[in-house]
């Protein structure tokens, strides 16, 4: 007589396709229930409060009496395979009781668990017409991801409880400069009267035949800047001034900064604001010198290159620079009034965050803070600088940044589990150190799988007006800019003093299509996950509630966008 003990674990695949192993036989489709053991005798093993992604058929065969003489009569190599197996899921289930992991062990023989609806992912507050208008499935891990809430909450209140934004304290201009000395013996404190934008002579000792840009580490790490400098190369002699057989250059820094952030619109800000032709912006959108250049940093993760110094930075507005030397240096006072009128601006969308480089640089920190910041630098030299920040709801700007920056097995499940993994480094971080010093840690932030960071619009706004006033910053929405771009840009027209366009100007900067859009690769993949949302909604509220207390508007709460 032959005797079936079975255990059945059962599978639950991320896809919407359930399958189930009976004790005998292939694969059934239609029900939960095991056909042969009938729901009987079955384990299911749940850790963490999701069906593991396990699936064991455990098939031992007897002859004669149900006893454990059977056991002694197997072949001494079925013996040891039936000990070995055992003792490998009992050193995994005791693994798991070890590490404090939550898990639950559920014998279903007693109960009828009922099949999940067709679309389990379906939540109430979705429509499926939006589904199919996003071409894609949800995965039945939405499930999972909605009973894992209430412990991602907890997570978000320790860190809510512990937000306290605090008043930084500011570097000396002595130890700024002993920071940068080379930075402060290029630059001049004061710039020529006649330019709007901060200008300055300094004598060029080179010849005719001189390369200006020889040793410029823009050309030299990137060959698609190359043209660029190609045309500035062939005319750069003929925009010296010759005075007393001596030969000047003008140098120029940007007038005003579009300082952030990242996948809220800048570009798109940027390629409409350089077509007013009162505009000049350097001859790279995003040069990235004052935050990674400067400092030696292409890619953090690839180390630190050669610094990258102020002559290089210097260079990008040598174009804009040409130009306004022709103004300074026409005889008719219309051609004088047309040049001088010309503003230098810079778009890299890095400068209002990033200062990861601090540590690498600066070692007398208090309790983790860095004791620089960007603004410092740029304040010592032009403390009249005009500042542009385009913001967005920072929980669609990080899906966005997500969508736009991972490179491989991107879907709105992955994004939720490294949104949960980020939300965990942050809260360890508020455990041991203040909300600034986390926001800054270098170590923190490379180690988040998605940038939470950049959301945290209130820390870095509130340092920065620390050394700025209000005043001097123009702060935007993507989404007003989105639905008005007319009116957003006469606002920046208005902000930085710029004379009227024409009709046919206008229509060209405002009517033009949308630019850095989402790639039609990433729309396919459709939104994220309705509780991922909530969660990034509970994370970024107390930071929204400041910002929008700063600025005085509830709009950039984003309560409702």
């Amino acid at each position: 007589m032959r005797h079936c003990i079975n255990c059945c674990i059962q599978l639950f695949p991320e896809d919407t396709q359930k399958q189930q192993v009976a004790c005998q036989g292939g694969p059934h489709h239609s029900h939960q229930v095991c056909p042969t053991c009938k729901g009987e005798n079955k384990i299911l093993f749940r850790v963490d409060s999701r069906q593991m992604n396990l699936l064991a058929v455990l098939e031992v065969r007897t002859e004669g009496n149900e006893n454990w003489g059977g056991f002694l009569r197997f072949k001494k190599g079925k013996r040891c395979s039936l000990v070995f197996g055992l003792i490998i899921m009992t050193l995994v289930m005791a693994s798991y009781l070890l590490s404090g992991a939550h898990q639950e062990l559920l014998i279903s023989s007693p109960f009828h668990y009922g099949g999940f609806p067709n679309n389990p992912s379906l939540m109430d507050s979705e429509n499926p017409s939006d589904m199919k208008e996003h071409h894609y499935q949800p995965s039945i891990n939405n499930i999972s991801y909605v009973k894992d809430y209430p412990s991602i909450k907890l997570i978000i209140d320790s860190i809510a409880a512990r937000i306290e934004f605090t008043t930084r304290q500011l570097p000396d201009l002595q130890d700024l400069k002993r920071q940068e000395l080379h930075m402060f013996s290029v630059i001049p404190n004061k710039f020529l009267p006649n330019s709007k934008s901060p200008c300055w002579y300094e004598e060029f000792s080179g010849r005719n035949t001189t390369d200006p840009y020889l040793t410029n580490s823009y050309v030299l790490y990137s060959k698609r800047f190359r043209s660029t400098f190609d045309a500035l190369r062939k005319v750069f002699w003929g925009h010296l001034s010759h005075v007393h057989g001596k030969h000047f250059r003008l140098r120029c820094l940007p007038h005003f900064y579009i300082i952030g952030q990242p996948k809220c619109g800048t570009t798109d800000l940027y390629d409409r604001l350089r077509l007013h032709p009162e505009v000049k912006f350097s001859a790279i959108k995003e040069p990235h010198w004052w935050t990674r250049k400067r400092f030696g940093i292409v890619r953090l993760r690839d180390g630190l290159r050669d610094r990258y110094p102020v002559e290089d930075y210097l260079d990008l507005f040598d174009l804009a620079a040409h130009q306004i030397h022709q103004g300074l240096q026409a005889a008719s006072a219309e051609e004088q009034s047309k040049m001088n009128k010309i503003i230098i601006g810079e778009a890299s969308a890095s400068t209002m965050w990033d200062n990861n480089a601090w540590t690498f640089f600066y070692d007398n920190s208090t309790d983790g803070e860095p004791p620089f910041l960007t603004q410092d630098f740029i304040h010592a030299f032009q403390p009249e600088a005009k500042l542009i920040v385009m913001l967005r709801d920072p929980v669609e700007r990080l899906y966005s940044d997500y969508l736009y920056f991972a490179s491989s097995n991107k879907s709105a499940d992955d994004f939720h589990e490294k949104v949960t993994e980020a939300l965990q480094l942050f809260e360890n971080c508020m455990l041991d150190y203040s909300l600034r010093a986390c926001v800054y840690n270098n170590t923190l932030n490379n180690a988040m799988p998605v940038r939470l960071q950049v959301g945290l619009y209130a820390v870095y706004l509130l340092d920065w007006l620390t050394v700025f006033n209000k005043e001097q910053f123009l702060i935007l929405r993507l989404e007003d800019h989105a639905s008005n771009v007319k009116y957003t840009m006469h606002r920046v027209f208005h902000f930085l003093n710029l004379g009227p366009l024409s009709e046919k100007q206008e229509a060209l900067m405002t009517k033009s299509p949308a630019s850095n859009t989402r790639r039609p690769e990433d729309r396919s993949l459709g939104p994220m996950w309705q509780i991922t949302k909530k969660i990034l909604q509970d994370f970024y509220g107390p930071f929204n509630t400041r910002l929008a207390q700063v600025l005085d508007d509830e709009a950039f709460a984003w309560k409702t966008t």
